[in-house]
């Protein structure tokens, strides 16, 4: 057995990842619990590659988020067979994708957050309970008293009683289990006079989610896999937003909304480190196959590897005919399927540049994603439920038509930054693309901050913003940013014997935390940067 928490951590995102490493360094005790049998969350369950603004290699994240992603590239120069030019590149992009200057397999971000999370496994502060999950909550008196979880191996039923609980699932479960205040989905216009709020609250519109996998190429192989169950449904699927059939290369341009082909080429000839990964100059994703890829075989020495590996999180895979959130067992199959006839397209019927049609030569990589299918252990989701917070992010907190590019809110409580387009996918409302620049912005503390709850803080996609504001702060730096502070401040709040509501409210109080940060390396401000 292990000691009663001070800290349960309910999610092994980055999040829950990030939350577990401060608390853990501030001296106190952590469950940390996750529902797959692989922490990480977004970077490695869900297997995508980290979405990052394009100052990343300088400035912008905290410390330990800089931290994970050296840890990577190392991990790749010590054991991966580099050509020397790449081996010599400060900042290689381990993939070439063009989506991210960090593009690689989900395995080695595991690797990489397993070594981080080592020593304080190791000084008996920190437990870690894969393939858990949250079955009940208690509260009295605005204070959460106790939380329990499954072994889903075992059946067995665990209950805490901690000081503090961190939710950082994937979909703000805890907020439901314990009753604490949230919205769902998309806020009415009238609530907070968002531009691109529906006039309307539409709890069941939430952003689509993607089962995403991996691919290598091998020509003159076959490797078509057999016909999925709801292949026809989805070969003849078309929405009504779309220019052509769903499975198909034509997609809008999710900034103009206009109709744009994709191109995929596997294994094209051009040298990798030739490939420039900047979202502000553009967005990367009109070349599928170098999109999102993962490893790139030319940057390794000859004969290496066979082919380069791609991950597939494509306009053809995004799922959202239902809310993930209160239909997760149906939507999830389905996405499953959709993903599953996208690949038996691209196998068997979608075109080639040489007039031809199919690619039987597409394998699956469940070696890449640790499932015996191929697809990700689990779904990436882009939205959660989200706290009635004391402070709520809103669209005009962040748009560049509001602030212009050079604006900035700026907040007296910031706990972080973060940089992102308000990017919102095809919604089960049945919207398209709401794709709206931004500009760099900070994380308030009290977007962290329940309005009634004492002891319990968000630390992922489940803080004070709304439908449209998750769109920017959902992504992976700011995840691990929101996580970080969360473990902080709990065990800041332990070590004082103060309230979250306390630190943020107090100006004393909140400097003396602030501080705190700072010798962390938590940034908080920005320098003078344009928005895109």
């Amino acid at each position: 057995m292990f000691p009663e928490p001070e800290i349960l951590i309910v999610g092994g995102g980055l999040g829950g990842v990030a939350a577990a490493l401060a608390a853990c360094r501030a001296g106190r005790r952590v469950v940390l619990t996750e529902e797959t049998d692989w922490i990480g969350g977004q970077l490695t369950a869900q297997a995508v590659p980290p979405d990052e603004h394009p100052w990343v290699e300088q400035f912008g994240t905290t410390a330990s988020y800089r931290a994970l992603r050296e840890g990577i590239r190392t991990y790749y120069r010590q054991w991966y067979p580099l050509r020397g030019e790449a081996l010599a590149l400060p900042e290689f992009n381990p993939g070439a994708g063009r989506v991210s200057k960090l593009c690689h397999e989900p395995r080695i971000a595991l690797a990489v957050l397993e070594g981080m999370l080592a020593p304080h496994r190791a000084s008996g502060l920190l437990t870690v309970l894969t393939e858990h999950k949250a079955v009940s909550a208690e509260s009295d008196n605005d204070v959460i008293t106790a939380v329990s979880v499954r072994d889903l191996r075992t059946g067995i039923v665990r209950g805490f009683t901690p000081p503090y609980v961190i939710d950082a699932t994937e979909t703000g479960e805890l907020l439901a289990l314990a009753d604490v205040e949230h919205a769902n989905g998309a806020e009415a216009q009238g609530e907070f006079g968002e531009p691109h709020a529906p006039a309307e609250a539409q709890p069941e519109n939430q952003q689509g989610i993607t089962v995403c996998f991996a691919l290598s190429h091998h020509e003159g192989e076959d490797h078509t896999i057999d016909r999925p169950e709801d292949y026809d449904f989805w070969r003849s699927y078309r929405p009504d937003f779309w220019p052509g059939p769903l499975l198909g290369f034509e997609a809008p341009d999710p900034r103009s909304l206009e109709p744009v082909p994709r191109t995929f080429v596997p294994n094209p000839e051009l040298d990798p480190l030739a490939v420039s990964a900047d979202q502000s100059a553009d967005a990367g994703d009109k070349e599928l196959w170098g999109f999102r890829r993962i490893l790139a075989r030319k940057l390794h020495r000859p004969g290496a590897f066979d082919s380069d590996i791609t991950l597939v999180n494509w306009p053809l895979n995004d799922y959202w005919l239902k809310p993930y959130i209160g239909q997760e067992a149906e939507a999830l199959r389905e996405a499953r399927q959709l993903s599953l006839s996208v690949l038996y397209w691209l196998q068997t019927e979608a075109p080639r540049a040489d007039g031809g049609t199919g690619f039987p030569g597409l394998r699956l990589r469940p070696d890449v994603t640790g499932t015996t299918d191929g697809l990700a252990k689990a779904p990436y989701v882009r939205e959660s439920r989200r706290i009635k917070a004391v402070t709520t992010v809103v669209e005009q907190d962040v748009a560049i038509d509001s602030l212009g590019p050079y604006g900035r809110t700026r907040y007296r409580d910031s706990v972080g930054v973060g940089n992102y387009r308000i990017d919102l996918h095809p919604s089960t409302g049945g919207d398209n693309y709401i794709d709206v620049g931004s500009v760099p912005f900070e994380i308030p503390l009290g977007a962290l901050i329940p309005r009634r709850v004492r002891n319990l803080l968000p630390a992922g996609k489940n803080i004070g913003t709304t439908h449209i504001t998750n769109g920017c702060y959902r992504l992976h730096p700011v995840e691990w940013n929101i996580g970080e502070v969360a473990g902080a401040l709990a065990a800041h709040c332990l070590a004082e014997d103060v309230s979250p509501h306390q630190v943020q409210a107090e100006d004393k109080r909140f400097d003396e935390f602030g501080r705190l940060l700072d010798r962390s390396g938590v940034q908080r401000h920005w320098p003078d940067v344009r928005g895109y």
